[in-house]
């Protein structure tokens, strides 16, 4: 029987047997002789304090004891027939995973997405990276898997149920995640690897008798005495439904319409919006890691900064180590940004968003009012993102400045090289973000005395950073119903009640959940 220990250990250490169990014998009296080996359960990198350690949580196996095999059996879903009872406006996470719980549950949903498959998608993404050929309906947001496919796959959550968690990220390792995943402190999958993820989960959906539907638009809701019963496509066709989930993502801005114009409660949700820094990945490295900079245990060095400037609180936002920044319009003649790493994180440079928070006082300085008007977030975003474009001088090109110009206020003269595969105009930046502008070159000020360089003529600030999260909620009650729309299910991050792949998916089971437990 194994016994857990915790231990803060050397990198050096990480995967030599031997070391490990020194280490585990000094934390716990046992004598090394006795211990027959180390299994590493969870492993984390304290940079703190200038000393680079390893945390890791580990699993001791005396001499003598047979360690009990892994448990754990890829979960069979049944095989479900009849007519679909659920229908899912939305293939990301959330809806994927609302999908599978109710498959467990045995409930057989129909899912309307309305991009493409992940292999049909990639040839959209790159018709926009290459040539800033923009399809509405297929991008960095739309389509298989949400945003996150193509956009990192991030798994960080602050969730504390970790048997919800755990469950998931184990199913993403059946579906061809790497098994690190099950150990990192902060997961990682990789924009590479996880559209190979989405399409064999879905296969696996498919194969328990769940219903996909891609290029296929909701346009509204048919809703009767309170009550919804179907979706209505795009053409005028309504697919019934006795639960409709709406799992939209961040950028669905016409779903929050249709919604509220079906009768849904509709209420303004704080964001953020700002710019995308990129540094060159060696300095980071050496700035967290110091002389165990590139140390195999290590990998490519992150950051995460908060900081509170007057009322506002400014952070970095899906922080890319060895990353790539991408294009993330949705929509024609507005431009916007997001970042992305491969599984190897072994890109040429680092970007993270850089971002204030958008609460009511920030949207009044823009001359809006969230108190009458819910999409005033949304309204704040176009703004911005169409004033970016004409910034950048159109075609996705982003309106940029380095570090240095940008505090110190002048256009740059020169770019240093960037990931970024739309290219780069030199622009003002402040002039650009308005209001939003003084509260993040205050939070840059203090993070360049915390880490000095991080202002230099090698780092640039791409616009703009601004589908950090939704900007509206749909509101929904204690039974995860709209009060005013019975039988819709608001889920995920673009109904206002997730921040990220591994949220939305918990939030995708916990309305499954719901709904199995309706139908008993």
């Amino acid at each position: 029987m194994s016994r857990t220990l915790e231990l803060r250990v050397h990198p050096d250490v990480w995967q030599d047997q031997e070391a490990l169990r020194s280490a585990a014998a000094r934390a716990s009296g046992i004598p090394k002789t006795e211990i027959q080996r180390i299994r590493v359960l969870r492993k984390a990198i304290d940079a703190r304090r200038g000393r680079v350690q390893l945390q890791l949580k580990v699993a001791v196996v005396l001499v003598g004891e047979t360690e009990q095999a892994n448990p754990r059996a890829k979960v069979e879903l049944p095989v479900l027939r009849g007519e679909p009872e659920v229908v899912i406006v939305g293939a990301g996470p959330a809806g994927l995973f609302c999908a599978w719980q109710l498959a467990r549950r045995g409930v057989r949903a129909r899912v309307l997405e309305r991009g493409r498959d992940v292999r049909a998608r990639r040839k959209d993404l790159a018709a926009l990276t290459r040539h800033g050929t923009l399809d509405p309906e297929s991008n960095y947001c739309y389509g298989e898997g949400g945003a996150g496919t193509f956009s990192d796959g991030k798994l960080y959550t602050r969730a504390d149920k970790r048997g919800e968690v755990q469950a998931i990220l184990e199913t993403l390792v059946d579906h061809g995640a790497d098994e690190g995943i099950l150990v990192d402190a902060r997961p990682h999958i990789g924009t590479n690897r996880l559209p190979g993820v989405v399409s064999a989960l879905r296969e696996s959906l498919i194969g328990a008798g769940v219903e996909f539907c891609f290029e296929t638009r909701a346009d509204g809701l048919e809703v009767r005495e309170g009550k919804v019963v179907g979706v209505v496509l795009r053409g005028g066709d309504t697919v019934p439904a006795k639960h409709v989930v709406v799992a939209p993502g961040h950028s669905a801005r016409d779903v929050h319409a249709w919604c509220r114009d079906a009768g849904a409660e509709v209420e303004f949700k704080p964001f953020a919006m700002g710019v995308r820094v990129e540094h060159p990945q060696t300095w980071i490295d050496r700035q967290q890691f110091g002389r165990l900079a590139g140390h195999v245990a290590l990998g490519a060095a992150s950051y995460r900064l908060v900081e509170r400037v007057g009322e506002t609180s400014v952070f970095s936002f899906c922080m890319c180590p060895g990353g790539f920044v991408a294009p993330a319009a949705t929509e024609p003649q507005m431009q916007v940004v997001n970042g992305w790493s491969p599984s190897s994180r072994g890109g040429r440079y680092a970007n993270s968003g850089f971002v204030a928070e958008v609460g009511p006082s920030m949207l009044r300085a823009l001359g809006l009012r969230p108190d009458l008007d819910p999409f005033a977030g949304t309204e704040a975003q176009r703004r911005l993102e169409r004033d970016a474009y004409a910034a950048g001088g159109g075609g996705f090109v982003a309106p940029a400045q380095t570090l240095t110009d940008f505090v110190e206020g002048r256009v740059s003269s020169t770019l240093p090289p960037s990931s970024y595969p739309r290219g780069m105009q030199p622009a003002e930046l402040r002039t650009l973000l308005g209001p939003l502008a003084a509260p993040i070159l205050g939070a840059l000020e203090r993070v360049n005395a915390k880490m000095p360089g991080f202002i230099c003529e090698d780092a640039v600030a791409l616009g703009v950073e601004s589908r950090t999260s939704c900007p509206v909620r749909l509101v929904r009650g204690d039974d995860l119903q709209s009060p005013s729309v019975r039988g819709l299910y608001p889920c995920g991050e673009g109904a206002g009640y997730a921040g990220g792949i591994m949220s939305a998916a918990l939030d995708g089971v916990r309305v499954a959940n719901q709904i199995a437990g309706d139908g008993k």
